[in-house]
């Protein structure tokens, strides 16, 4: 870093707290327009068929009813690259909660009754909604997301497998998951002749503008998208969705501002979640532990209107020595609500598996689980051959075995016992791929003293207007409060959204370079400003394209303790500790916020989180926050959250790393082991519910 104000890395704290605690900020549901109208959807009854009539004169007939909009009425859309957001198109149902039409009204309990009463007449076909890993339609695609080839193989895995000392070949099962933001996907739409602004609750307005000027067939000066606070998305508001489509075309409709806030019941089916995955992992290693062979195979689903394929496999490719080494993927395309991105996708699912093997290896070896994994680290990328920027997973493991009192485990599982509780300790490691991509941001000096960055960042909780005032105040050299951030518009400079946690890495790029020039002019100068001070504008498209020649990743290691009731089979978490090499920490306070909301999600896919496919009706049956049982308070014991010091320069300017997502990524799998254990059984099947552990007490 250039400045010398030394705020980088502090625990400053977030800018809009104030705003959010006191109700001032404003979501995307809460913008008050003259003459506003409010819409609600009215989702398919059906798994999969076509439309074949509406019968909508009750609910027009209703008071404070303007419009009920289907495939016969709606305004016509341009092709969209995502085919989720052909919303109200075509009279084709591809799976159930689909949208079918849309009930326009002066309040929101005049829609809703609306669509109520608003009745359907299908022609259903047969559907098919259950993954099996023998299921007749499954096949291996190109890629999967990010990309990467969907099979990777190395040496001769078959060979080496069958040579080997020690051999494990376990199946792992995670169920479907959903992401659940706290504030639930809703967009403001307002039409002013052919200009089109709009409040979404997305992770990236920038995107969101591209998107609807497309589907609109409007330039992008013509639209506007606002995201200036989000309530959490975890993934699921990093694509538009279809709420967002839905309130522009009523607002063009009935030519008034509409609200639309999907109801929490029907996010299962139209906003994405984590594909359920099943894998099959197997190490071949000596009797010291050492692998010589590792195959990650995975099977998933995906819907008929969209490809996505969790990544799961890829974090195999990234881990440990493996000389030999296979890695597939392969997917099956099923009547379902199309899956999308949540929280560390790929990694969280097949590091639970990979990581639930090891200590598998670990117990069959005889070998500490710590020491195997420390044994089996590597200085390069197994995959690419390329070194790593830096690789400080072994330093997580020594700390956080050091900070857990690891070495006080008695490694015979199910010997610890406090009454009819059982106690038991695990680990795993976590890694998270370096993402950056091109943003731009221009730095304003005033007269005054004050500064101005502006930059179409988007703030979903992670604080991001925060650490970007640490960046640009670091390198300017002046105090924090001297230092403005505008995020959360599409007007604003063009940056990356946020995700893959990519964003603080990508943006703060953006604004250091603005700022280092801004700094430069500055120090040229004599004398008085211009009244209109001075700006600097920036891209990183130069700097962010280039490939590196090391493979870049974040690191971590996860240390659980829990207790088993013999009795009732509940599992409570009593201790989580985490210890992450993730660069230079940005701010203290914020990074920990994030490290511990990843854990806390890890917590709930281990052992609460679970939705389960109604295979007669086409869906979902955990639907809401009553049957779909995130973590709460009482469930989340005191978690640890630290770091070491890790100095890397192939990155970015500040030397960081993402923190979003690496948090969750071993936290399941280090619960699970703690669950072995303590019982002594490998449960392979998520979440770890009473009635799975029962079965082994």
């Amino acid at each position: 870093m250039t400045g010398t104000s030394a705020v980088i890395g502090t625990g400053a704290v977030r800018r809009e707290a104030r705003e959010k605690v006191t109700g001032a900020a404003r979501y995307a549901a809460e913008q008050s327009h003259p003459g506003r109208a409010y819409a609600w959807p009215v989702p398919a009854t059906v798994a999969r068929g076509r439309v074949m009539a509406f019968d909508t004169e009750a609910a027009s007939a209703l008071p404070g009813v303007l419009a009920v909009l289907t495939h016969e009425n709606a305004p016509r859309l341009r092709p969209p690259d995502d085919p989720t957001l052909a919303v109200l198109q075509d009279a084709e149902v591809p799976h159930r909660g689909w949208y079918v039409a849309l009930v326009v009204a002066d309040t929101l309990e005049a829609a809703r009754a609306g669509a109520d009463a608003v009745r359907v007449a299908y022609d259903t076909e047969e559907h098919d909604v259950r993954l099996r890993p023998d299921h007749p339609g499954i096949y291996t695609p190109d890629t999967v997301n990010g990309g990467f080839p969907a099979v990777r193989e190395r040496g001769d895995f078959d060979a080496a497998f069958a040579a080997a000392a020690v051999r494990i070949d376990a199946t792992y099962t995670v169920t479907a998951l959903h992401n659940h933001p706290m504030e639930p996907h809703a967009s403001t739409a307002r039409w002013d002749d052919s200009r089109l602004t709009v409040h979404d609750t997305a992770q990236g307005s920038t995107v969101v503008r591209d998107v609807l000027a497309r589907l609109f067939g409007l330039d992008k000066q013509q639209v506007t998208v606002v995201s200036e606070h989000v309530g959490g998305g975890f993934g699921s508001k990093g694509t538009p969705r279809p709420q967002l489509v839905l309130a522009a075309m009523a607002a063009r409709h009935t030519g008034r501002p509409v609200t639309l806030a999907l109801p929490r019941r029907e996010l299962a089916a139209v906003v994405g979640h984590r594909a359920p995955t099943l894998h099959r992992v197997r190490l071949g290693a000596g009797r010291d532990g050492v692998i010589d062979a590792l195959a990650h195979e995975v099977v998933t689903q995906t819907s008929r209107i969209k490809e996505f394929v969790e990544q799961a496999a890829v974090p195999a490719r990234v881990m440990y020595t493996s000389p030999n080494s296979r890695t597939v993927h392969r997917l099956a395309a099923l009547d379902v609500p199309s899956p999308s991105w949540m929280r560390a996708p790929g990694e969280t699912p097949g590091m639970f598996a990979l990581e639930s093997a090891m200590d598998e290896l670990a117990v069959a070896t005889g070998v500490d689980p710590v020491q195997l994994r420390l044994r089996n680290d590597t200085d390069t990328e197994p995959d690419s051959g390329r070194p790593f920027s830096s690789r400080n997973l072994a330093a997580c493991l020594r700390e956080g075995a050091r900070r857990f009192g690891w070495d006080q485990r008695d490694p015979r599982p199910g010997v610890r016992r406090e009454g009819d509780l059982l106690l038991g300790s695990g680990v795993a490691s976590a890694t998270y791929p370096v993402f950056l991509a091109p943003s731009r941001a221009s730095a304003h000096a005033g007269r005054d003293g004050t500064y101005l960055v502006r930059i179409n960042a988007t703030d979903i909780g992670t604080g991001a207007r925060t650490v970007l005032a640490q960046v640009a105040a670091d390198v300017l050299g002046v105090p924090l409060d001297a230092v403005r951030v505008d995020i959360g518009s599409s007007d604003l400079p063009a940056a990356v959204l946020a995700g893959g946690s990519a964003g603080t890495a990508s943006w703060g790029w953006a604004v250091h370079k603005a700022c280092s020039q801004l700094a430069a002019l500055l120090a040229e100068r004599s004398g008085a400003l211009p009244s209109e001070g001075l700006t600097v504008s920036v891209d990183t498209k130069e700097e962010t394209s280039a490939e590196s020649p090391f493979a870049r990743h974040a690191f971590g290691a996860h240390f659980a303790e829990v207790q088993v009731d013999t009795v009732t089979g509940e599992v409570r978490v009593r201790r989580l500790l985490g210890v992450y090499a993730a660069g230079r920490i940005l701010n203290s306070r914020t990074a920990r916020s994030q490290f511990v909301g990843g854990m806390t999600m890890g917590l709930g896919m281990a052992l609460t989180e679970s939705s389960t496919m109604d295979a007669a009706f086409g869906d979902y049956a955990e639907c809401d926050l009553a049957s779909y049982h995130v973590p709460v308070s009482a469930d989340v014991p005191a978690i640890e959250a630290h770091w070491i010091a890790e100095d890397d320069p192939h990155l970015n300017p500040m030397g960081s790393k993402g923190i979003g997502e690496i948090g969750i990524v071993g936290t399941a799998a280090a619960i699970a082991n703690a669950v072995h254990h303590a019982v002594g059984a490998r449960l392979r099947e998520l979440p770890l519910t009473p009635d799975r552990i029962l079965r082994h007490l």
